[in-house]
C-alpha cells in the first residue's frame, strides 16, 4: 500500500471491514511490528511539521517598511552629517524603539502552531502481532490498531471499528457542546465533521467508555492536522490604522517633500540665496515638518488603551488591535464557551401535572423554579423533589467547587442533573451517604438508559432510572403525580419533549420502580416494564446571563453579531433566539452547495451558521472582509484558530480556551465573558478619538514650525527658530502635551454611533481645517512676538527663547481644546476632567524654564533668559489661541445645527 492511496479516503462511509482491507491491516492481529516499522521510515513520524520562520534578523527590518519611518531615518542621517549628533540620536532612538516593539509583537504571532501541537497524545496502546503494546504517539502509522478508553487523548484519526458505550468530547474540533456518542457503524459520505460517529479525531478526548479503532491518518493528514496547515496558510490582514497611518505618512512625506523643493527653488532662484544656506533651511525645513515624535504617540496612546482593557479582563496581544476594537462591523462569534458557558444545564423539568422553568446557568448550584412565571418553593412539591434525588442517585459524576467556580468529573449531562438537585435544595454528597449504591446496569447505547438500586440504613430498597424518553415512555406504566400514581399519558409527554426539543433542549426521562424480592441485586428483568416516570428534563448549553445585554450593546453600537457553531442547527437557532441574534440560519452542507460568488451575500444576509467545519469558519470571515466590512471572530476551540487568525480582531477564550485558540488570536478574554467584548470596543473607540486627538493635538506644531520656516525665507528675514530647536519642540514638547490625550476617558455617546468606515481617512476633512486653522495662529503669534522682541533690540538669544516658548505655549493653551473636539471645554469638567492635562502642563512649565533659563540648555539651544514682560506677551498668546478655537467651536457647532 502507497501513502498516496489512503488520504482523503470517506472512512466514515466504509464498513469496518472495508477499511482493513484498504489499509492493509487486520481486526486481531493489527500490522507486524516489521510492517508498522516500514510504514513509518516511508511516510513519517505522526507529528505536526514546524512552521517556516523567517531569521528574526529578517523580521528586525521588516519593521522599519514604512513611509515615515524611512523619512524619520533620512532625518536623522542628515541632522547627523551636519553634525548635530544628539538631534540624530533622539530621531534614531525613536526609529529603534518603534522597530523593536514591533519585533516582539511578531515574534509571538506563529506560537499558535506550536500550542496545535501540543494537542496531540504522548502515548498510545496498540495492537501489533497480535499483542497490546503501548508506543510513542508519534510512531502510529496508518493501518495501526488503536484501543481507548476513558481518560485518552486519541492520538490519530481513528475509523471506530468496536465501541462500549464510547463517547469523545470533540468540542476543540467540531465545536459540539456535548460529548458525542460514538458507534462503528458507516455514516453518510455527505456527513458533517460532528455527524461522523464512527470516527475519533486527533487531539479530542475519550470522556466515558471504551472503543477500538484503525488509523485512518496521521500527522498533516488528520483533522487537526488540516486546521494547522489552514493556520499556517492564513494571512493576517493589516489593521485599519495601519492602513490609515501608513496612507497618511504616504501623503504627509510626498508634500513635504514638494513644499522643501518649492522653497528650495524660490530661495535660491528668486531670492539669491547661496545654495549651501537654502539646504540648511530646507534641512531644518523637513525636520520641522516631520512629526518625528508621532509613531511614539501612537504607540504610547495605544499601550494605554491596553492597560485599560487588561484592568476589564480583556487582554491585548498586538497593539494595534486596541483601535481596530472601535472599527468593528461585525462580530462573529463562536457558541459554545463563548456566547454559552460550555456547562449543561437544566432549563425544564416536565412533571405530570407541571412545567417547571429552572433558573441560573452553569454547573453553579445557584438558581430556582418558577411555575406560570411565579416562584415555587422546590421543597413544596415532592415529586419534583423525588426526581431531582433520583437524577442525582442514577449518577456517576461528581460536582466541585464553590462560589461562582464549579466544575464537574464525568459526563456533563450527569454533572447538570447533579446541580438541579441542588438546587432542588439535596445536599447530593450527604443523601448518597444515607442511600448507597448496591448494584447497577450501566448506560448502554444499545438499551439507551442506566439504572442504580439504592438500599438506605434502614434495609429499605430504592430503584431508579434515567434514559432516553422514547424508551422510558415504552418501561413505565404508570406516572407520578402530586395525588399519587396514575396510569401514563403518552401523549402528554411526547407533546411535551417536541415542544421543548424545538427550542434546541436535549431531554432525559427519570423513573422510579420496586426492587426485586431479593433486594441486593438489579437484574434487566427489574426494569423492563411497570416503572413509574418521575419526570423529563430538557437540557441545554444556555447563554451566558450577561450575554443578552452585551449583544443588545453591540447592536446599539452599530455592529452585527453573528453565531458561527458546530452545533446542530435547531440548538444553534434556539439559542440565536435567546440572545437576541435574529434572521436566516444556514447550515454547513447548505454551504458547501454555494456556488464561491454567492458566500460574501450568504456571510452578510444570515446570522446563524450551524454545523459548520473549520473551512467554514474561515471562508465565512474573508467573504464578509471582502464586503469591506471590519471582523472580529471569537472561538475557545482548536477549530476557530485559522479564523481567529484571519479576522480583523482575533478573540479567544482565556479561561476555557485552547492554547492554540489564545495564540492565534490577538486578544484574550480573561473571563471568557462575550461582555467583555462589549466594553473592549468601547474602549477601542476610545483609543481612536484620543489618537485623533492627540494627532490635532501635535500637528499644528509642526506645520506652525514649517510657516516659521517658509514665512522668513520668502520674505527675506532671519529664521526665529533654528532645527535644533525645532527638534526639542517636536520630541519633549508635543509628545508630553500630545500623551496627556492618551488617558482621555471615553465620550459618554461613544457607544450609540456607527462604527467608522474602514477607509475612512485618519483626519477628516473637518481635522485638517483645525489643524491648518490653529497652525495658522499659532505661526502668526509666535513670529508676532519674535518680530517684537527683534524690533525692541533683544539679543538673538532672547529672540529665540520668546518664538519658542511662544510656539509652546500656544500648543500648552490648545491642549486643553483638544479634550472635546466640538462640546465647550470652558467648564468644571473640560478644565478638570483629566488630571494628565495638569500633570502635562507642570511638566512643559518645567521643561520650558529649563529650556530658558539653565546655561547649559542656553548654549545648546542658543537661547537666553527671558523677562517678566516677554512672558506675559508670551501667555497672552496662548489664551487668545484657545479662546479663539473655542468661539470657532461654538460657530461650526451652530452652523451644522
Amino acid at each position: 500500500m502507497k501513502q498516496n492511496e489512503v488520504p482523503n479516503q470517506a472512512w466514515h462511509a466504509m464498513v469496518a471491514e472495508a477499511v482493513l482491507e484498504k489499509v492493509g491491516s487486520h481486526r486481531q492481529q493489527g500490522l507486524t511490528q516489521g510492517d508498522a516499522e516500514r510504514r513509518l521510515a516511508e511516510w513519517g513520524a505522526n507529528r505536526l511539521p514546524p512552521p517556516f520562520r523567517p531569521q528574526a534578523w529578517r523580521r528586525f527590518l521588516r519593521q522599519f517598511h514604512n513611509v515615515l519611518i524611512y523619512a524619520l531615518i533620512l532625518s536623522a542621517a542628515v541632522t547627523g552629517l551636519l553634525g548635530h549628533w544628539l538631534d540624530m540620536s533622539v530621531i534614531a532612538g525613536v526609529v529603534v524603539i518603534n522597530a523593536v516593539i514591533g519585533f516582539v509583537q511578531e515574534g509571538k504571532a506563529e506560537q499558535a502552531l506550536d500550542a496545535i501541537r501540543n494537542l496531540l497524545s504522548l502515548k498510545a496502546m496498540v495492537v501489533r502481532d497480535g499483542q497490546r503494546k503501548e508506543v510513542d504517539a508519534e510512531h502510529l502509522v496508518i493501518g495501526d490498531v488503536v484501543w481507548l478508553q476513558s481518560g485518552d487523548k486519541v492520538p490519530a484519526d481513528l475509523r471506530l471499528i468496536e465501541t462500549r458505550n464510547l463517547r469523545i468530547e470533540e468540542a476543540a474540533i467540531t465545536g459540539e457542546s456535548l460529548a458525542v456518542e460514538k458507534q462503528p457503524a458507516p455514516v453518510g459520505r455527505a456527513a458533517a465533521l460532528g455527524d461522523r460517529t464512527d470516527m475519533a479525531f486527533s487531539g479530542t478526548l475519550v470522556t466515558y467508555g471504551q472503543g477500538l479503532g484503525i488509523v485512518v491518518a496521521t500527522a498533516a493528514q488528520t483533522e487537526l492536522g488540516r486546521i494547522s496547515q489552514m493556520l499556517r496558510e492564513v494571512e493576517p490582514i493589516s489593521t485599519p490604522l495601519l492602513r490609515q497611518m501608513a496612507r497618511f505618512a504616504q501623503i504627509l512625506t510626498y508634500v513635504i517633500a514638494g513644499v522643501a523643493l518649492a522653497v528650495f527653488l524660490l530661495g535660491t532662484l528668486w531670492r539669491d540665496y547661496p545654495v549651501e544656506q537654502m539646504f540648511l533651511a530646507v534641512v531644518g525645513l523637513a525636520v520641522a515638518a516631520i512629526p518625528e515624535g508621532l509613531p511614539a504617540i501612537m504607540t504610547i496612546t495605544l499601550a494605554v488603551g491596553v492597560r485599560r482593557m487588561a484592568k476589564r479582563k480583556a487582554i491585548i496581544r498586538q497593539l494595534p488591535a486596541v483601535e481596530t476594537l472601535g472599527a468593528l462591523t461585525v462580530i462573529c462569534s463562536d457558541k459554545t464557551g463563548t456566547l454559552t458557558c460550555n456547562e449543561m444545564t437544566v432549563r425544564h423539568v416536565i412533571l405530570a401535572d407541571a412545567l417547571l422553568n429552572v433558573s441560573g446557568a452553569g454547573y453553579a448550584p445557584h438558581g430556582g423554579f418558577t411555575l406560570d412565571q411565579h416562584d415555587v418553593d422546590p421543597t413544596s412539591m415532592p415529586v419534583l423533589q423525588q426526581a431531582s434525588l433520583a437524577a442525582a442517585l442514577c449518577n456517576d459524576a461528581r460536582l466541585i467547587g464553590e462560589g461562582v467556580h464549579w466544575h464537574i468529573e464525568g459526563d456533563p449531562t450527569e454533572g447538570a442533573l447533579l446541580t438541579l438537585a441542588a438546587k432542588a435544595g439535596w445536599d447530593v454528597t450527604q443523601e448518597k451517604g444515607r442511600r448507597p449504591r448496591t448494584d447497577m446496569i450501566p448506560f448502554e447505547s444499545e438499551y439507551q438508559f442506566m439504572a442504580t438500586l439504592h438500599h438506605d440504613h434502614a434495609g429499605k430498597g430504592l430503584l431508579f432510572v434515567k434514559g432516553s424518553p422514547e424508551k422510558l415512555l415504552r418501561m413505565c406504566l404508570h406516572q407520578r403525580t402530586a395525588d399519587g400514581d396514575v396510569s401514563l399519558n403518552v401523549t402528554y409527554w411526547q407533546q411535551q419533549c417536541a415542544d421543548l426539543a424545538k427550542q434546541g433542549e436535549r431531554l432525559l426521562a427519570i423513573a422510579c420502580g420496586q426492587p426485586s424480592s431479593n433486594g441486593q441485586t438489579l437484574t434487566f428483568d427489574d426494569v423492563a416494564d411497570g416503572l413509574v416516570l418521575l419526570a423529563m428534563v430538557g437540557i441545554i448549553d444556555p447563554p451566558r446571563e450577561e450575554a443578552r445585554q452585551a449583544v443588545a450593546a453591540c447592536h446599539a453600537a452599530g455592529i452585527t453579531v453573528k453565531m458561527i457553531t458546530g452545533d446542530h442547527a435547531d440548538t444553534a437557532r434556539a439559542i440565536a433566539g435567546e440572545l437576541g441574534i435574529t434572521g436566516n440560519a444556514l447550515t454547513g452542507l447548505e454551504l458547501d452547495q454555494l456556488p464561491a460568488d454567492a458566500w460574501p451575500d450568504a456571510a452578510a444576509g444570515c446570522n446563524v451558521f450551524a454545523r459548520v467545519s473549520p473551512e467554514h469558519k474561515l471562508k465565512l470571515v474573508s467573504a464578509l472582509q471582502t464586503r469591506q466590512q471590519v471582523v472580529s471572530m471569537t472561538g475557545d476551540g482548536v477549530n476557530d484558530a485559522p479564523a481567529l487568525k484571519r479576522a480583523d480582531v482575533g478573540i479567544a477564550m482565556g479561561m476555557k480556551g485552547t492554547e492554540a485558540a489564545k495564540e492565534a488570536g490577538t486578544m484574550v478574554l480573561a473571563d471568557d465573558n462575550f461582555a467583555t467584548i462589549a466594553h473592549a470596543v468601547e474602549e477601542g473607540r476610545a483609543v481612536y478619538d484620543n489618537l485623533k486627538k492627540a494627532m490635532i493635538q501635535a500637528l499644528p506644531t509642526n506645520i506652525a514650525q514649517a510657516c516659521m520656516v517658509i514665512i522668513p525665507i520668502l520674505a527675506g528675514m532671519p529664521l526665529p527658530i533654528n532645527a535644533v530647536q525645532v527638534l526639542w519642540v517636536n520630541m519633549v514638547c508635543a509628545v508630553t502635551l500630545s500623551l496627556a490625550l492618551a488617558f482621555e476617558p471615553a465620550e459618554p455617546n461613544v457607544m450609540q454611533r456607527p462604527p467608522r468606515a474602514a477607509d475612512e481617512p485618519i483626519l477628516s476633512r473637518f481635522l485638517v481645517w483645525r489643524i491648518i486653522f490653529v497652525s495658522a495662529l499659532v505661526a502668526t503669534a509666535s513670529l508676532i512676538l519674535y518680530q517684537w522682541a527683534q524690533a525692541a533690540g533683544q539679543p538673538k538669544a532672547v529672540c529665540h527663547a520668546v518664538a519658542v516658548n511662544t510656539l509652546v505655549f500656544c500648543q500648552a493653551f490648545y491642549l486643553l481644546n483638544c479634550r472635546y473636539l466640538l462640546a465647550p471645554v470652558l467648564n468644571r469638567q473640560g478644565l478638570f476632567g483629566n488630571r494628565y492635562i495638569w500633570l502635562a502642563l507642570a511638566a512643559l512649565t518645567l521643561q520650558q524654564a529649563a529650556f530658558t533659563y539653565l546655561p547649559i540648555l542656553n548654549r545648546l539651544f542658543d537661547t537666553a533668559p527671558m523677562n517678566g514682560e516677554q512672558w506675559l506677551w508670551v501667555m497672552l498668546s496662548g489664551g487668545v489661541v484657545m479662546f479663539v478655537v473655542e468661539m470657532e467651536k461654538w460657530l461650526i457647532s451652530r452652523w451644522r445645527m
